[in-house]
C-alpha cells in the first residue's frame, strides 16, 4: 500500500508540474502556409478548416487543465531554412516542435484566455506585422553608421529625436484616448506604426512600451533619412466628436497640415487615390504646435 501511495504522490506531482509547464502551438494561420507544410509526410492534416478546428479543440482542452498557451505563427519558409541551418530533418514532428519553441522566445506571441481562433488570428498577424516592422525599421537605423562630422551615431541620435517629438506631441495632445498612426516611404516598403494612448486630466499619457518604442523607431527613419514621413493623431474624448489632426516631418521637425490636408489625406484612398467619404462626427483638423526647438540633424 505504501508503495501505491507513493506511485499517486509521484503521478500527482507531475500532473502539477505538467499544468505550470507553458505550452506554444505553432499556427499555420492561412492557407497557403497550410498547404506549403503539406509535403511534409508527417504532417498529417489535408484540410485548413479542419485543421483550425482541431487547434481550437487543444487549445480549450489545454485551458480546461489550468494550462498557460500561447500561439505563434508558423512560417514554412523560416522553418525550412531553420532545419538547413540546424541540420534537422524538416519531415520530423519534433523538428517543428523546436522551430515553435524557437519563434516563441523571439517572436510574436498572442496568450490564450478562452477566446475564439477567428479572433486570435487577426491579432497575432497584426502582432508580427508590428514585430517584422521594428526589426526591419532598428536595423535600418544601425546600418546608417555614425555622422561624418560629429562622429555621433545617426541611428540612435534619430531615435532620441523621435522620442522626444513623441514625447513632446502627447504633452500637448491633452487629455483623452489617442490613436497615432506614423509611416514612411522606404527603399523596399512603406513603414507603418500604430500607437494608443490614454490620459487622464493633467497626469501622463499611459501608453504601452513596446507599441511607444516601435512608434519612435519608425519615427525615427523618417527622421534619419529625412524622408516623407506622416503623423496622425485621431482624439477620442467623452461628449465631444472626434479630432483628426496630422502633421508632415521636416527636417526632423513635425510640421503641422492645414485641416484642409489632414481631410485631404484622411479622405483619400492610399492605393488608388480615389476620395473617401468623411467619416460622421469626426473633425478634421489642423496639427497644433508642438513647440520650436533646434532640430538635431546629420548629413
Amino acid at each position: 500500500m505504501a508503495h501505491t501511495g507513493h506511485t499517486r504522490n509521484t503521478v500527482s506531482m507531475r500532473r502539477a508540474l505538467r499544468r505550470e509547464a507553458p505550452s506554444t502551438i505553432g499556427l499555420l494561420a492561412d492557407e497557403q502556409d497550410f498547404a506549403a507544410m503539406r509535403r511534409y509526410r508527417t504532417f498529417t492534416f489535408d484540410d485548413h478548416a479542419v485543421y483550425l478546428q482541431q487547434v481550437e479543440s487543444l487549445l480549450k482542452t489545454l485551458a480546461a487543465q489550468g494550462m498557460h498557451t500561447t500561439l505563434a505563427l508558423f512560417d514554412p519558409d523560416d522553418y525550412a531554412e531553420f532545419c538547413a541551418e540546424t541540420g534537422l530533418d524538416a519531415d520530423a514532428g519534433a523538428s517543428r516542435s523546436r522551430f515553435t519553441a524557437e519563434i516563441a522566445a523571439a517572436g510574436a506571441t498572442v496568450a490564450y484566455t478562452g477566446q475564439p481562433l477567428s479572433e486570435l488570428i487577426p491579432l497575432l498577424v497584426s502582432r508580427a506585422v508590428r514585430q517584422a516592422t521594428w526589426e526591419y525599421a532598428t536595423l535600418l537605423l544601425a546600418d546608417l553608421g555614425p555622422c561624418a562630422d560629429c562622429g555621433q551615431d545617426i541611428g540612435r541620435a534619430a531615435f532620441d529625436r523621435a522620442s522626444h517629438l513623441l514625447t513632446r506631441l502627447l504633452e500637448t495632445a491633452g487629455p483623452g484616448t489617442h490613436h497615432l498612426v506614423c509611416s514612411t516611404p522606404t527603399e523596399k516598403d512603406q513603414l507603418l506604426a500604430v500607437l494608443h494612448t490614454h490620459r487622464d486630466g493633467s497626469g501622463p499619457a499611459r501608453l504601452d512600451t513596446s507599441e511607444g518604442a516601435e512608434f519612435a523607431t519608425v519615427l525615427a527613419v523618417a527622421v534619419a533619412l529625412e524622408s516623407r514621413g506622416g503623423v496622425v493623431l485621431r482624439t477620442t474624448a467623452p461628449d465631444t466628436p472626434d479630432r483628426v489632426h496630422g502633421w508632415r516631418l521636416a527636417h526632423g521637425a513635425l510640421s503641422p497640415l492645414t485641416a484642409g490636408e489632414v481631410f485631404n489625406a484622411y479622405c483619400t484612398d492610399a492605393e488608388t487615390g480615389e476620395p473617401v467619404s468623411p467619416e460622421s462626427g469626426v473633425e478634421y483638423c489642423a496639427g497644433f504646435d508642438i513647440g520650436a526647438d533646434e532640430a538635431q540633424r546629420h548629413h
